[in-house]
C-alpha cells in the first residue's frame, strides 16, 4: 500500500513539473526588465558608498569550473547570492553578475599534494543593467604552512595505520606464544614492515583536485576600493503577480536541512486567503527560480497545506516545504491555474525575506553556513 500511495505521488509530482516545464520553454522570465528603464533619481538615493578593499562579497559559480580540465585564461560568470550593504544601503545587490577568469590551475601530484585555482574578477553587472569595474580575487590554495601540516598529519596517520596493522597481523600468523618466546621481536617486526608499506603508501598518495559546482559559495575578495551609488530599498523590490481576491503573505521562511542532512529545505510560513471564484491545493503551489527551474512540495515537510484543497472563502495558516538546489539563490512562490497551466499568482521570497525577523536570518545563516571543501573525492593512489 505504501508502494503505491509513493509512486502515486511522484507520478503527480512528474506531471505537474512536466507541465512548468512547457511553460518555461515557451515563455521567459525576466524580473529586471522595467529596471533598464528607470531614471537614476528612481533606483539610487543620491547617497554613495566605497567598496573597499578587503572587502568579500559572496557569489555563486554559473558552472562547473574543475581544475582537472579547465583551462587557464577561460571565462565564467557567477551571481552574487547576498546583498552588499555599506552604512547607508544595498551597493551591490543580490543577483549581480560577476566576470572571472582562470588565472592558474594545479592539477593534484603525488605526495598528497592538493590541486588548486586560483580566480580573478574584473567587472559585475547589476540587474538595472550597469557594469562596474572590479578588482577581485579568490583561490582555493591553501597557505603552504597549513598545507604542509596537512599533508604531514596525513602521513603520519598512514604510517602509524600501517605500523599497527603490521603488529596486529604479525600477532595473528605467529600467534601470542612466538611473540612472548621472541620478547616481542615478531611484533616490532610486523610493526615495522607494516610502517615502511604505509610510509610507501603516503609517498605514492595522490592528493585531490578541485572542483567548484554551481550552488557551491565562493568569497571574493576585493583588492581595490571603488565607490557605488546606494539604491533605494523600493527599487530592488522585484515584480509579483497577484490574482484578485486570492491573497498570499509569507511570514517566515526557514532554510532546514533534508533527511540527509543537506541544507536544501526551504520552508514557508504562509497565511492565505481565498476569496477568489478558484479552488485550488497544495499541489498547485511550486517555486521558481531566475532560469525557470521548478521545484514542487517536498513530502518530508509538513504535508496539511500539500494535502488541502482551498475553495473559494477559505482561508488557511500553516507551512510547506520545498526542496532546492540552493537555498540563496532567488525564487518565486507560484500558483498554478490547473486550466491553462500559467501561474496566476507570483510573489518574490527576496521581497519577503526583507520583513523576516533578524533571529531568524541569524539562525539561517548560522544553519547554512558549512565548512568550505572544493576538492572533489579521487582514488587517493589512482595512476
Amino acid at each position: 500500500m505504501r508502494k503505491r500511495l509513493a509512486l502515486l505521488l511522484l507520478s503527480i509530482f512528474m506531471l505537474n513539473s512536466f507541465a512548468w516545464a512547457d511553460y518555461g520553454q515557451f515563455h521567459g522570465h525576466a524580473e529586471y526588465d522595467n529596471e533598464l528603464n528607470k531614471t537614476s533619481e528612481e533606483l539610487f538615493t543620491g547617497k554613495t558608498e566605497m567598496l573597499d578593499k578587503r572587502d568579500i562579497i559572496e557569489m555563486t559559480v554559473s558552472q562547473v569550473l574543475d581544475a582537472s580540465f579547465s583551462l587557464e585564461g577561460d571565462e565564467f560568470f557567477a551571481e552574487v547570492t547576498s546583498d552588499v550593504i555599506g552604512d547607508k544601503g544595498v551597493i551591490i545587490p543580490k543577483g549581480t553578475v560577476a566576470h572571472g577568469t582562470i588565472i592558474q590551475t594545479k592539477e593534484a601530484k603525488r605526495l598528497g599534494r592538493n590541486g588548486y585555482m586560483d580566480l580573478s574578477f574584473d567587472y559585475l553587472t547589476t540587474p538595472d543593467g550597469r557594469d562596474i569595474p572590479i578588482e577581485g580575487k579568490m583561490t582555493t590554495r591553501l597557505h603552504p604552512i597549513k598545507e604542509a601540516a596537512k599533508i604531514v598529519a596525513t602521513d603520519i596517520g598512514y604510517t602509524a595505520g600501517g605500523g599497527v596493522i603490521g603488529g596486529l597481523f604479525a600477532m595473528q600468523a605467529l600467534g601470542l606464544e612466538a611473540a612472548i618466546a621472541s620478547q616481542g621481536y615478531t611484533v616490532a617486526g610486523g610493526a615495522a614492515l607494516g610502517g615502511a608499506v604505509g610510509l610507501g603508501m603516503a609517498l605514492y598518495r595522490k592528493g585531490k583536485n578541485v572542483l567548484i559546482a554551481p550552488g557551491d559559495e565562493i568569497k571574493v575578495k576585493i583588492l581595490s576600493g571603488v565607490e557605488l551609488p546606494v539604491y533605494r530599498d523600493e527599487a530592488l523590490l522585484k515584480k509579483e503577480i497577484k490574482h484578485p481576491g486570492l491573497d498570499i503573505r509569507i511570514a517566515n521562511i526557514i532554510y532546514e536541512k533534508d533527511p540527509f542532512g543537506e541544507v536544501n529545505t526551504v520552508t514557508l510560513s504562509l497565511c492565505i486567503s481565498n476569496m477568489s471564484k478558484k479552488t485550488f491545493s497544495g499541489m498547485d503551489l511550486a517555486l521558481m527560480n531566475d532560469y525557470n527551474n521548478i521545484y514542487n512540495p517536498s513530502i518530508f515537510g509538513d504535508t496539511r497545506l500539500l494535502f488541502s484543497q482551498l475553495k473559494p472563502g477559505d482561508r488557511f495558516a500553516g507551512k510547506i516545504s520545498f526542496s532546492v538546489n540552493n537555498v540563496k539563490q532567488s525564487y518565486w512562490l507560484v500558483v498554478n491555474d490547473r486550466k491553462t497551466n500559467r501561474p496566476i499568482v507570483k510573489i518574490s521570497l527576496d521581497n519577503a525575506y526583507k520583513n523576516v525577523s533578524q533571529d531568524v536570518k541569524k539562525r539561517n545563516a548560522k544553519i547554512n553556513k558549512k565548512k568550505t571543501n572544493y576538492y572533489k573525492e579521487d582514488d587517493p593512489f589512482e595512476i
